[in-house]
């Protein structure tokens, strides 16, 4: 056993950088390559996939990868861990041992499953939905790896037991191990979206000098816990206390971090950058698990339609009403849910005629399909010639088509049977963890005491973003905004004047909403989670930005007044 274990990522979503597979594999020396492919939507994708085709409800990019770089991995000793499963993964296991025999290899395939819950989901109290899966843990794919697979994959696991797994087979640590499980889910939510942790998303993007096409990042993990992170010689992007302070804040609520196997606490992470794109994780804390898993679920909700309207030049606001009214007047049946949005993106006097021209957006949304199909398209096709002048759309509404929502659900977990299928035909369930001691309860944290003495004296308006960086992501119906700054006299000014009022101000969409403010002095940050501001969540909600991604750097971009000490 070695003092360290590399892992890299080749995946952050169902959708990225094909190539990034061959990359990583050809950049350098690595133990093990993950790859993550899941988010919340994508599970209620393969689960329409699944729908239609009971073989198929795993992301087929996986297995095309493994096709070209299945021997390189092999040759170099790679093992190979990915939640590719999706809503099957038995049925990828079966399709890469054929791939493998096509190719005249012989790897040993292990899979993780038992969190599929979709035929217990009404017995759990989950309901009836479309898919019901429990988010594992690492210890699975640790079981996997130790019996000698090549390559593990698994349903619903969380994000960060793809690195979990392989770290914990590799040191032999068990559930009581905390403080190195705590270290190793930091690592893993570190390069569990691949780029986003070498400057893909970063603020401040505009300081590294290589942004072209990315490196993906590896964590050096110790048997300590510690890891370093870090990306292959050579490749675009960076990685800085800034680019992982970035992705350590994306999709994160309080300082207890909470998962299957160790509730990490985040106010214990230290980063200390070693140079040459090296940043130490160090000092992490870990607490006992909850009793409880998470569970995705994804209901079939209804259909829906939508039309996009462009109006030209004077008179914007009359414009948007007429095609409001005529267009309302002319549905036989008004469905259960019509949304207008009206984009102001003209300019008066404008140059061309796209900066002369505003978005009138109608979002369609009903249990019939009938509702929002022929007659919600034909009443918006037959303005053409009848309603404000220029009349014109960005594309032909079609029939209508279905969509879901996603909630979380919990249940104990002691009722799900966490099972890893090894290589030789064997199965081993692997026992959940009991509780000893009750988690503790998360704390908003107070508005933060400035350290006496602090004076920032004279201020001056400008962005925020001129000294803080921010990072924003969706988590169902909610959103979190971590906001970071760069030294310790920035964070007691930021913390003491970043308050829920504040930010309420600065987000107007957030006023009438419930926020929690939680502070991570280690990493110099503040986070924000607004409850329901994405409505039910990125397949059901019609904001302008559904999985609030570009939330932070419209925070950083309001004004508020700035200490002339700071610079700038």
């Amino acid at each position: 056993m070695s003092d360290v274990i590399r892992i890299g990522n080749a995946s952050g979503f169902y959708g990225d950088r094909f190539s990034a597979m061959q990359e990583m594999l050809s950049g350098g020396d690595l133990d093990c390559l993950t790859g993550d492919y899941l988010a919340e939507l994508t599970m209620l994708i393969l689960g329409r996939d699944r729908l239609k085709d009971p073989k198929t409800g795993y992301a087929k990019t996986f297995l095309r990868q493994l096709e070209a770089n299945l021997g390189t991995a092999m040759d170099a000793g790679v093992t190979i861990v990915s939640n590719a499963g999706g809503v099957n993964p038995a049925g990828l296991a079966a399709a890469i041992g054929e791939l493998a025999e096509k190719l005249g290899m012989a790897p040993k395939i292990g899979y993780v499953d038992g969190d599929d819950l979709g035929g217990r989901a009404e017995d759990l109290g989950l309901g009836t939905p479309l898919t019901a899966n429990a988010y594992l843990g690492g210890f699975g794919i640790a079981a996997a790896l130790r019996a000698g697979a090549d390559i593990v994959v698994t349903g619903r696991v969380t994000d960060a037991s793809l690195t979990v797994g392989p770290a914990a087979a590799h040191f032999g640590w068990g559930p009581d191990d905390l403080d190195q499980l705590a270290g190793a889910v930091a690592a893993g939510h570190i390069i569990e979206c691949g780029t986003q942790a070498t400057g893909g998303n970063y603020s401040f993007f505009t300081e590294i000098s290589d942004m072209g096409h990315l490196g993906f990042p590896i964590a050096e993990i110790s048997a300590g816990g510690d890891a370093v992170i870090t990306k292959h010689t050579g490749t675009g992007g960076a990685v800085t206390v800034g680019t992982v302070t970035a992705q350590l804040l994306y999709e994160i609520g309080g300082p207890r971090y909470l998962g299957p196997d160790v509730t990490t606490r985040m106010d214990s992470i230290t980063l200390t950058d070693l140079g040459d794109d090296r940043v130490q994780i160090s000092g992490v804390k870990g607490e006992t698990p909850p009793d409880t898993l998470k569970v995705s679920l994804n209901h079939l909700a209804g259909f829906r339609n939508e039309v996009t309207m462009v109006l030209t030049g004077l008179d914007i606001d009359a414009k948007a009403e007429l095609a409001r009214r005529q267009f309302e007047a002319e549905l036989t049946t008004r469905p259960a849910d019509l949304t207008w949005t009206l984009t102001r993106l003209d300019h008066d006097d404008a140059p061309s005629e796209q900066q002369a021209s505003a978005l009138l957006q109608c979002v369609a949304k009903d249990l019939d399909q009938k509702v929002v199909g022929r007659q919600f398209s034909s009443a918006a096709v037959e303005l053409a010639l009848a309603s404000y002048p220029g009349f014109t759309m960005t594309s032909p509404p079609g029939a209508g088509s279905p969509y879901a929502v996603f909630e979380a659900g919990y249940v104990p977990a002691h009722l799900v049977t966490h099972t890893v299928h090894l290589a030789d035909g064997t199965t081993e369930v692997i026992e959940s963890r009991v509780a000893t001691d009750p988690v503790a309860p998360e704390t908003v944290a107070e508005p933060h005491t400035p350290v006496p003495g602090t004076q920032w004296g004279p201020t001056r308006v400008a962005p925020l973003g001129e000294i803080a960086g921010a990072r924003s992501g969706d988590k169902g119906g909610n959103a979190n905004v971590g906001v970071w700054v760069r030294n310790r006299e920035h964070f007691e000014w930021l913390a003491a004047t970043l308050t829920t009022e504040l930010f309420k101000q600065l987000i107007p969409e957030a006023e009438n909403l419930e926020v929690h403010r939680h502070e991570l002095p280690n990493l110099l940050a503040v986070n924000f989670v607004i409850d329901g501001i994405l409505g039910r969540g990125v397949a059901d909600n019609v904001r302008f930005d559904p999985q609030a991604k570009g939330l932070g750097e419209w925070l950083r971009s309001r004004h508020v007044a700035i200490p002339i000490r700071f610079g700038g």
